[in-house]
């Protein structure tokens, strides 16, 4: 294989897509009832499948890093990702006696997501999952989804932050994504504000949906916001929120918002001196910015990973030493390009073909955070 520049690490499952166009999402629940759908679709998922594949499909040299079950379900991911490129399930391990993670992805009638998750041999992965030999020849090192690998959240995130701190050791620049807890399980019940407090110090990138840094931080406005919650949203409160983050230590903080884009925003010269050293970034044109970009205009497919991969499109402009307005640009363009297709992979394009649809005019979509 070709040199990796990423390290993406952690979560990896098998996305099962039964096609449920014609299924109404108010009669889902009516027990004993049948629904007729049409044929099943089959991806890797989680972070590990949705940001890799991405950055796979953009052009970047990307080495997966996870577990998988010795068993049907394990292969068949294992398969998958050979497909897209043949070396990339090399550094999958296959865990004898675990199961195989899989998520089953509900579409009704072509409404968000709902999703039946297994987490399986991800409860496996902890610090000593990962090579750190390995990280000391790449740029970045990118870990999704901890809130899905019970190690990585049990006793205060001990893992989470042993893992980040070996990590910084390598030299590597560190990335971090979040998937949403489950407020009725364990993660649920994790304290995400001392994780967090612990862990960032050694996170430089760190980009969560505003839904998982709201649950993690300020649950109690999440929960009140229900149903509206980018009503409440305004460009100074999401500067407020980064502004935590970047307290807590992060370099490089921001929200993917869904279809109203994505916003970012950096701390100053002094933190981003190791950024500029590893990955070559002209730090003054970086420090002390704040960005906003709205979604691009598509017919949407599946949303299935559409945040994944606009964080491999914001990764991979930081290899590319992108001003942080083309940046934040490009990211939102990768992950338009993934909800054109149901799955979380087959949409992206190459970072080539994707930035001639930007600079062709490519149009915004009306939604927008207000000032």
């Amino acid at each position: 294989m070709t040199i990796p520049e990423i390290i993406a690490a952690g979560h990896l499952c098998l996305d099962i897509f039964p096609q449920m166009d014609t299924v109404p999402l108010a009669s889902l629940g009516t027990p004993g009832k049948l629904f007729e759908t049409g044929p099943m679709a089959f991806s890797t998922g989680g972070s590990v499948g949705n940001t890799g594949l991405a950055l796979h499909q953009i052009g970047t040299p990307v080495r997966l890093m996870a577990g998988v079950g010795d068993d049907l379900i394990g292969r068949a991911v294992c398969d998958v990702l050979e497909r897209y490129g043949k070396g990339l399930s090399e550094s999958v391990r296959l865990l004898p006696d675990q199961p195989s993670s899989y998520t089953i992805v509900l579409a009704p009638q072509k409404v968000d997501r709902i999703f039946l998750h297994c987490p399986g041999a991800n409860c496996t992965f902890d610090s000593n999952s990962v090579d750190y030999d390995l990280l000391k020849q790449v740029k970045i090192f990118h870990l999704g989804y901890p809130a899905l690998m019970p190690k990585m959240y049990e006793q205060g995130g001990i893992e989470l932050t042993h893992t980040y701190r070996r990590a910084k050791e390598s030299g590597v620049i560190t990335s971090m994504d979040m998937a949403l807890p489950d407020p009725n399980g364990p993660s649920g019940q994790a304290d995400w504000a001392g994780i967090f407090q612990r862990t960032l110090p050694y996170v430089d990138v760190f980009i969560p949906s505003i839904e998982e840094i709201l649950f993690c931080l300020h649950r109690d406005q999440l929960e009140a916001w229900r149903g509206s919650l980018f009503q409440h949203l305004t460009l100074g409160y999401l500067d407020d929120l980064a502004n935590e983050l970047i307290g807590m230590g992060i370099a490089i903080a921001g929200f993917k918002l869904g279809e109203y884009g994505l916003y970012l925003k950096t701390a100053g010269t002094e933190r981003l001196a190791g950024l500029g050293q590893r990955l070559g970034l002209d730090i003054n044109l970086w420090a002390d910015v704040q960005v906003y970009h709205q979604a691009f205009q598509v017919d949407v497919v599946g949303t299935t990973g559409a945040g994944d991969s606009a964080y491999a499109g914001l990764l991979t402009a930081l290899l590319r030493r992108l001003k942080p307005v083309d940046a934040v640009e490009m990211a939102c363009a990768v992950g338009a390009c993934n909800v054109e297709a149901a799955d979380a992979s087959s949409g992206v394009r190459t970072w080539e073909a994707t930035e001639a649809r930007v600079a062709a005019g490519w149009a915004l979509r009306t939604e927008v955070v207000h000032p």
